[in-house]
């Protein structure tokens, strides 16, 4: 398990050219409004209800519902609720790794 500022995250399958996630998102947290130049994301929230920005458009993600991130496109993950947000994310892409995240606005000051 990997933890974060915002919660933590844990990697169920890696393989060259895919990554399954699970993310852990504590309540009243949030991720980095980023991008990524090699990878798009599929999240299905699993738990909770989460507040999603894509190019600065917000809406509620609930159980069972998911979101596409094209390579490049802005995206955010909030948690504005008293309870935790969880949600598998399978990257995918020809590079994967951490250092592949191009952050517009953070919380955290990285």
């Amino acid at each position: 398990m990997f933890e974060r500022p915002w919660g933590h995250y844990e990697v169920l399958a890696l393989e060259s050219n895919y990554q399954i996630k699970k993310l852990v998102v504590l309540p009243g947290q949030e991720l980095s409004y980023q991008s990524h130049e090699h990878r798009a994301e599929h999240w299905l929230v699993v738990e909770g209800v989460a507040t999603v920005t894509l190019d600065e458009v917000k809406r509620e993600v609930t159980p069972g519902m998911s979101v596409f991130v094209n390579v490049g496109q802005k995206h955010r993950i909030s948690n504005f609720t008293a309870g935790r947000v969880s949600i598998i994310e399978i990257q995918f892409g020809d590079y994967l790794g951490e250092d592949d995240i191009v952050r517009y606005s953070d919380n955290y000051g990285r």
